[in-house]
């Protein structure tokens, strides 16, 4: 069975799917008695978008005193988050002044964020990440998806392959947050790149479809999914305020609907594949229905929220108990099988 972990974007709501996954690791290091156990030694592929995107590259990371064990543990990766969450989403005077307040150029200097991916990867390239890996961007020159892929960075060298703090950095240009990203290939081609959750911000089919091409073709019946979301918005935009909306109005919540749009309707498709194939018990869709308390903003890295959202995922992951238990079980069948791509 080929185990996949999908993450989708959501920004500073990452920490959501980041605390369902401190709990599985928890689980899976007590089943397994080994305290050191992490994600990486369980799943065989790992796809993110956007905050989703970091995750991965922070589950994968080898460490520097073996790279055939992970670097960070679960909840280490979730700390990345509650530690520096505050300074990336902050705003200088000055930069809402040259920014117009956002108008006008991005809400957010990059600095802060670059700093915090470089201190976590350094020099650390996509290739050497510890299983096969998916993180989506999308380039605005070629138009068209662009896919970070460990594989092809193994396979192909300098033109697939990047450094994983621009890798993160690429997936995470949320459009009027970030301003895009300029990535070069260790070649030293540069993509223009802007975040992937415009076009996949539930990037779980496009794990699906990279895994069913691998060299030993795997079906939906060899497949588990596990599949988490940042929470489900369900913000209303009333129609008496929105039918008079331009071009100033529209940006916020059009990113808004297009990701939680899209990433439910990944969520239908992946469902109705897994059915048709007799094999809906392999497939998990992990998603808060209900914010709470918590913000349902991407950049809400206020003290206050950073607790709400650490607060909403521990209680996610006590919702869904039964199925990280039902996971834990599937995940502790075999050893990861390395999967090979042609």
């Amino acid at each position: 069975m080929k185990k996949i972990l999908s993450i989708d974007g959501g920004g500073i709501r990452g920490i959501i799917p980041g605390q369902v996954l401190v709990a599985l690791e928890q689980k899976l290091q007590q089943r397994s008695g080994n305290a050191q156990a992490r994600l990486a030694d369980f799943f065989d592929f790992v796809a993110g978008t956007s905050t989703g995107g970091i995750l991965t590259c922070l589950y994968l990371s080898p460490a520097a005193e073996d790279p055939t064990k992970a670097r960070f543990s679960a909840q280490q990766a979730v700390d990345l988050y509650v530690e520096n969450g505050s300074a990336i989403f902050e705003v200088s005077l000055w930069q809402k002044v040259r920014s117009g307040n956002s108008l006008t150029d991005e809400k957010y200097d990059d600095a802060e964020l670059r700093r915090v991916l470089d201190r976590h990867f350094g020099s650390l390239k996509l290739s050497q990440l510890l299983r096969p890996c998916l993180i989506p961007a999308y380039d605005i020159t070629a138009r068209q998806e662009f896919f970070f892929t460990q594989h092809d960075a193994r396979r192909h060298g300098p033109a697939y392959d990047f450094l994983l703090k621009d890798v993160c950095r690429a997936t995470a240009a949320a459009p009027t947050y970030f301003e895009a990203a300029l990535t070069p290939a260790l070649d030293g081609k540069a993509y223009p790149l802007i975040d992937g959750g415009v076009f996949a911000n539930n990037p779980a089919l496009c794990a699906y479809a990279e895994v069913r091409n691998a060299a030993s073709n795997p079906t939906t019946e060899d497949m588990l999914l596990v599949s988490l979301g940042t929470g489900q918005v369900d913000k209303p935009y009333p129609y008496h305020k929105a039918k008079d909306w331009g071009k100033v109005e529209w940006p916020k919540p059009l990113i808004d609907i297009l990701m939680s749009g899209g990433a439910a309707v990944t969520d239908y498709q992946t469902k109705r594949i897994f059915s048709a194939a007799g094999k809906g018990s392999q497939y998990f869709r992990l998603q808060t229905t209900d914010l709470g308390a918590a913000s349902p903003d991407l950049d809400n890295a206020s003290p206050a929220n950073l607790r709400a959202l650490v607060q909403l995922g521990r209680a996610a992951a006590t919702t869904h108990d039964a199925d990280l238990n039902r996971i834990v079980d599937l995940l502790l069948t075999a050893d990861p099988d390395p999967l090979r791509f042609t």
